[in-house]
Parts: C-alpha cells; sequence; structure tokens
C-alpha cells in the first residue's frame, strides 16, 4: 500500500516568520477551490491547529516525531490525509529546530524528510534585501536530503524592495511562490502561551483566517504551489488506523510493585526495562461505556487520535463543557480532561458547583479519570484562590516562569492509564505551579532536563502536566476503557 497525497511543508529560518500565516492562509486559499485540504503541525502545539481545522473544515492533526516516534509520523499523516486532494503542514520553531539535545529529532527538516515532502521556506524579509540569497542558500545546502524546494516572502515592505528581493533570489536557484507585504499583516492576538485560541474568539478566529487566505491569494502563486505539492512521491505503508493500533499493541507490562510506594523510585524515577510481553488481540467490550471528554473555551487541547482510540477500544465519546455544563453526560464511566486555559477562566469554572461536585463525586466512587495539565489544575482544591473540584490535595497557582520542554518518563505508580514501568514521553508547556497535599503516589518518573517525580495517581484518578500522545502507547486507551467498564 502507498500514500499518494500530494503535500508540503511551510517552514522557516526561525519562529516569527509567518510561517502560521502562510499555511492557515494556504490551506483556506485551497480549500476555496473546493480542494479537500488535509492541515498538519510540526510538533505538539494544540492551538495553530485549531485555526488549520477552521481554514479547511477538518481536524487539525499534529506530527511530532519525538512523542509518536518517527516511525508513526507517515502513518499518522496518511490517516490523516485519506481521501484529501493536498495536504498542507505547517513546521514548527526553525526548519532545523528540533528537541533540545537530540539533532534533527522532531525538527521540521525530519518530518519534512520522513514525508519526502517539499519543503517551501517562509523568509521575514522586513530587513533585508540580498542577503536574502545567502539566507535561503544556506538553509536549502544544509541537508541535502531537505528539499527546500521555494520561497515565499514575508513582511515584503514595497514593489520596489519586492524587485530586489527577488532578482537576489534569482541567482539561489531557489523559485519564489509569493511576496506578502508588511502592511497587511493579520491581526492575531497572543498571550502567556501563545496564539488565543479559536474556541475563545470564534468571531475573530474567522476573520482572521478569512484575511489569512486573502493575503496569500493575492500574493502568491497558488497553481505553482499545488503543482509543487503535486511533485511529491508516494510513501510505502498505509495510514494509520486506530482499532488495527489496538491490535496490534503489546499488553502493558508485567507491574513493578517497588515503584508503586508514594515516593516513586530512589533516584525519582528509575525503572527496570519492561519485559518483552507478547502481541494480543484486545478484548472486545461487551458493550459501550460513556467516556466524557471536557472542551469548550477553558479545555482546548487535545489530539484527535485519543477520541479514536476511545471509540474503538469501546467507548461512546461525549464531550462536555466545564465552563456551561452543570452535570456530566448521562452514563457517565470515565472522564477525560486535557490542557487549556482554566487559569483564565478560574471564576467561571468555579461558578459552576454542581458540576464541581459532580466531578469529585464520581472521582469519589473509583470511576477512571485522565486529567493533563489544565485538567490537573481543575481537579486540584484550588487555583489561584478559587475553588476547584478538590479531587487531590493540592494548590494551584499562576507562576512568571515559564516551563516547556519535551519530557522522557516512566510510570512509576500503577494507575488507570499504565503500570508501572510503562514508557512514555510527553511534553510540558505552563506558566503554573502546583502545590501538593498528601495523600497521592506520583504519576511519572521524568527524566528531561532532570530526574524528579511528577503527577498524581489515586483511586481512578491520573492527574499530571505531562501531555502524551496516545498513538504511541495505543493500550492506554485500552487500559482507560476496560477501568471504565470494571469500576
Amino acid at each position: 500500500m502507498v500514500i499518494s497525497v500530494p503535500r508540503l511543508v511551510i517552514a522557516a529560518p526561525s519562529s516569527g516568520s509567518g510561517k502560521t500565516t502562510v499555511a492557515t492562509g494556504l490551506m483556506a486559499a485551497f480549500a476555496s477551490r473546493g480542494l479537500a485540504v488535509s492541515p498538519h503541525k510540526v510538533g505538539p502545539d494544540y492551538i495553530d491547529p485549531g485555526y488549520h481545522a477552521l481554514a479547511t473544515g477538518r481536524v487539525g492533526r499534529n506530527l511530532d516525531a519525538y512523542l509518536c516516534g518517527a516511525e508513526l509520523v507517515a502513518p499518522l499523516f496518511g490517516h490523516g490525509a485519506r481521501g484529501c486532494d493536498v495536504a498542507v503542514v505547517e513546521g514548527v520553531m526553525g526548519l532545523y529546530d528540533g528537541a533540545a539535545g537530540e539533532g534533527e529529532l522532531a525538527s521540521t527538516a525530519h518530518v519534512a524528510k520522513l514525508l519526502r515532502a517539499p519543503v517551501v521556506l517562509v523568509v521575514d524579509a522586513s530587513s533585508q534585501a540580498r542577503s536574502v540569497a545567502a539566507l535561503v542558500h544556506g538553509f536549502a545546502s544544509w541537508d541535502p536530503e531537505v528539499r527546500v524546494a521555494g520561497v515565499i516572502l514575508n513582511k515584503v515592505g514595497s514593489a520596489r524592495h519586492e524587485g530586489m528581493l527577488r532578482e537576489a533570489l534569482d541567482e539561489s536557484g531557489v523559485p519564489v511562490f509569493g511576496a506578502l507585504r508588511r502592511v497587511s499583516q493579520v491581526d492575531t492576538p497572543s498571550r502567556h502561551l501563545g496564539l488565543v485560541p479559536v474556541a475563545e474568539r470564534r468571531a475573530g478566529a474567522v476573520s482572521a483566517v478569512a484575511a489569512m487566505a486573502s493575503q496569500v491569494r493575492e500574493g502568491c502563486d497558488l497553481g505553482g504551489l499545488l503543482a509543487l505539492a503535486r511533485s511529491a512521491p508516494a510513501l510505502s505503508g498505509a495510514g494509520w488506523d486506530a482499532a488495527e493500533a489496538l491490535v496490534s499493541s503489546p499488553p502493558p507490562p508485567l507491574p513493578v510493585p517497588e515503584l508503586g510506594a508514594r515516593g516513586g523510585a530512589a533516584d525519582g524515577c528509575s525503572a527496570p526495562e519492561p519485559p518483552v510481553a507478547r502481541r494480543a488481540r484486545p478484548q472486545t467490550p461487551d458493550g459501550l461505556k460513556v467516556v466524557a471528554v471536557a472542551g469548550g473555551p477553558a479545555f482546548t487541547f487535545s489530539y484527535a487520535e485519543h477520541a479514536e482510540l476511545l471509540a474503538a477500544a469501546g467507548a461512546e465519546v461525549v464531550t462536555f463543557d466545564p465552563l456551561r455544563d452543570e452535570q456530566l453526560p448521562e452514563g457517565v464511566g470515565g472522564l477525560v480532561i486535557g490542557g487549556g486555559f482554566p487559569e483564565v477562566y478560574a471564576p467561571e469554572l468555579s461558578a459552576n458547583e454542581p458540576l464541581r461536585k459532580a466531578v469529585a463525586a464520581l472521582a469519589e466512587r473509583g470511576a477512571p479519570v485522565a486529567a493533563e495539565c489544565a485538567g490537573l489544575l481543575y481537579l486540584s482544591r484550588e487555583l489561584d484562590g478559587q475553588p476547584m473540584c478538590g479531587v487531590i490535595d493540592a494548590k494551584a497557582r499562576m507562576d512568571e516562569r515559564l516551563t516547556l520542554g519535551y519530557r522522557d518518563a516512566v510510570a512509576v505508580s500503577d494507575s488507570v492509564l499504565a503500570v508501572a514501568g510503562t514508557r512514555m514521553r510527553g511534553h510540558e508547556f505552563h506558566r503554573t505551579v502546583v502545590e501538593p497535599g498528601a495523600g497521592a503516589a506520583p504519576a511519572w518518573g521524568v527524566r528531561t532536563p532532570r530526574k524528579r517525580v511528577e503527577g498524581f495517581v489515586q483511586q481512578g484518578v491520573h492527574a499530571s502536566y505531562l501531555h502524551t500522545h496516545w498513538a504511541s502507547e495505543p493500550g492506554v486507551a485500552r487500559r482507560f476503557v476496560e477501568r471504565c467498564l470494571t469500576s
């Protein structure tokens, strides 16, 4: 089997060059031509895919070689792009920037090579003229396996400026596919963790995406870009499938009881290598169980594959909004609360006392609850002085320091997601701190950037700052749903 979807990677020399504007605008411009466009984002970012979804009418999906492994990048791409006419992949940071200390791993260049996709470099040309050719030449020649096949000039000052830039790039051999003027930059508001998510500014986001599309249509050669996308060769293999992933994933490693102690492992994250496990077909549940997934403006961070895996494992996935819904969905057997911005909505979340009590009651009876980052804050006793669910004996507050980066982790306690000894990779991104009380075991031993234990495990609750991608360990979803059926 092969994956033959036309595709482009939109990259840049550095953050702030205009990748999101160009990538989102290109997606919307292609879609306005009647093309089925598959949107993708390199790295763990949750916010940009929301704008991509608005531009295309399809779910925005992440391609992260660190969280999921390089071997899953092409299958996950094929899954998201199935049936589409063209795919646009927005890069992360600078073209060659990846996981710290890991070489090219998880960089845009790495993903472009895995997808055998041509790269279009978005260059902030606001303060340069002929030097742009040297910059582009350097990026195009740095890694011969990365095909830098074109340039889009951003923040161009005038027609004369554009002419100087194009003349210089004629000597580089890298074609120019467009130029966007500096005077027409799109207003996309940001705050402490980046762009404001679509769910929090729907009308403004719709206008912003329309403006991005207009810029790209006016300033770029859409026909040339589509022809470039069609030049990408076919990829061998098949698209990822949630049901097949559950079948092929091995059962979890045998428990390691000494790692379940409240203090975690002696060095904070040591665990023996899990034994080689026999591949086995998962048990098919006798009936569906409702898994409630938090959504709405306060909880916008989730990977689409999580819900797909839960459904494939036998759950009925129902979304609810903790800002507005006063009760959990009927028949709820488990709860997933992902990331987002509860700190922005702390008063409103606190004011919804009926739902806070319902969440606490569900956890008290031992039902499985999986919470990541924002979910951890919501389950705490309070957030910035506002009462939360009180499931976990901890206080959360905003902090000036940004915690950001990939993490290697090992489960140090048996939980509804994994048995002790399970290894996963994750990502942290927050400006909050949690001051723990007592009564819970740690969830993870984290190896990067320093050894420490992190998170909370108690009864059916697994709460942590760590964002993980379950496609890398499908057994997480299977274990969670099985616990829903037995709790």
